[in-house]
């Protein structure tokens, strides 16, 4: 599983690094989204943790841009990188704002 370099954190996660170490170990946690990078459909898409679980997942590892303590939370974080991505770019367009400077595959897991 990989992160994003500069990883979005929910207000209501406390321990971010925590947090990241029992993802990679796909350990179960309650309250905790996602906010990943698909490169399918270069889009960024929300998923509850317990969704990392399925055996696609474990093959196919998604590139995490954010973690949060609820659904709401993880939409917070996604407007907020729009509102970034427009006032930086002028362009709502998300995946170019978060990898202009690197691709997702050049962070370290």
């Amino acid at each position: 599983m990989k992160f994003y370099k500069n990883l979005y954190i929910g207000d209501s996660i406390k321990k971010p690094d925590k947090i990241k170490r029992k993802l990679k170990k796909y350990a179960k946690l309650n309250n905790v989204y996602v906010i990943a990078y698909t490169e399918q459909n270069r889009q960024l898409e929300i998923y509850h943790c317990l969704m990392l679980q399925q055996f696609y997942y474990k093959e196919n590892p998604p590139y995490i841009i954010g973690i949060a303590g609820s659904q709401d939370e993880a939409n917070q974080i996604i407007c907020r990188i729009a509102e970034e991505a427009v006032l930086r770019t002028g362009q709502a367009d998300l995946v170019a704002y978060l990898f202009l400077d690197q691709q997702p595959d050049e962070t370290e897991a």
